[in-house]
């Protein structure tokens, strides 16, 4: 009897440690999780420099996600209810998320909303009586410390314990922007001057044409889903068969028929994929912002440089 008493009691002590151990693992993973600062980018490459500067202290939620189109998004209840969750918000700004009002009043997000591109000076582009502001501001690595410098603050402000660590992960990315800069503007040199026209699939580049001396052109506007005219179309090709341009490019988030009709009809070879609006996945040649910006130049290059 005493031997059964013995083995109930070792029994119940094993259950007792084994639902003791559940618990203590439990209550671990919640306290993680309450460390770190939810924080909701609009897209990819927000996204990774919030990566970038919060560290451990964030995590992180991209609702427009690397290889994806932002200007045909379309939220969805779910992602509505992601912001509402959220501490902060950050979005890009300069009419790129034209959706980005309509989610937050779904939401009912009364959180602080970091905007990007808040000092950036616009392009602006496009024909008297029809102009536009071009949102792709993150194509110019002089826009992408400010956006550093405007998200740091944004984490530092729901976040003041973290102040520090933000302080000193920005010090060292932008430590980081300076180096591939520095890297982008040695690649560019090495192309000469009378071969810097790109010809791409979709209009994203026009920072980094401005702030790196290379000229682009585009069937299609600021948005994908912009309709070339028959016009612009013949005007384009008849640019590339007067310049000799020897190699037209492809953008990760763009339909590629237009430019396959393009190549077809000036001999022009397909010199690359190039990385806009979005990153590519994980493991890809363009998973960071910065890899991105050093992907894009090393493709130009190689492919004008022939």
């Amino acid at each position: 009897m005493n031997q059964e008493r013995a083995k109930l009691f070792i029994r119940s002590l094993h259950s007792f440690v084994f639902a003791a151990c559940l618990i203590a693992v439990s209550g671990a993973g919640t306290a993680r999780a309450d460390t770190s600062i939810e924080v909701v980018a609009s897209f990819s490459i927000l996204g990774d420099i919030v990566r970038q500067i919060g560290g451990d202290r964030v995590h992180v939620t991209t609702l427009v996600g690397p290889g994806e189109d932002a200007h045909v998004y379309q939220p969805t209840p779910a992602d509505a209810r992601t912001v509402a969750e959220a501490r902060l918000l950050v979005v890009n700004g300069l009419g790129f998320e034209g959706w980005i009002d309509r989610l937050t009043k779904a939401s009912g997000y009364e959180g602080r909303v970091v905007t990007a591109t808040a000092g950036v000076k616009p392009l602006w582009v496009g024909e008297s009586g029809h102009r536009e502001i071009d949102p792709h501001a993150w194509q110019s690595l002089d826009n992408a410390r400010i956006y550093v410098r405007n998200i740091a603050g944004g984490l530092a402000a729901v976040d003041p314990a973290g102040a520090e660590t933000y302080r000193r992960n920005t010090t060292r990315y932008m430590e980081e922007i300076d180096a591939v800069e520095a890297q982008v503007r040695e690649t560019i040199e090495s192309l000469p001057a009378e071969r810097r026209m790109v010809v791409t699939s979709h209009d994203a580049f026009g920072y980094l044409s401005a702030a790196y001396g290379i000229e682009f052109r585009a069937p299609v506007g600021f948005s994908t889903e912009a309709e070339p005219s028959a016009g612009d179309v013949a005007r384009l090709i008849r640019q590339i068969n007067r310049e000799k341009i020897p190699a037209v490019f492809i953008d990760n988030i763009s339909d590629r028929r237009l430019l396959d009709q393009i190549v077809r009809e000036t001999g022009a070879q397909i010199g690359g994929t190039l990385y806009s609006d979005a990153l590519s996945k994980a493991g890809g040649p363009a998973d960071t912002h910065l890899d991105m910006m050093l992907h894009n130049i090393r493709t130009l290059v190689a492919a004008l440089g022939d």
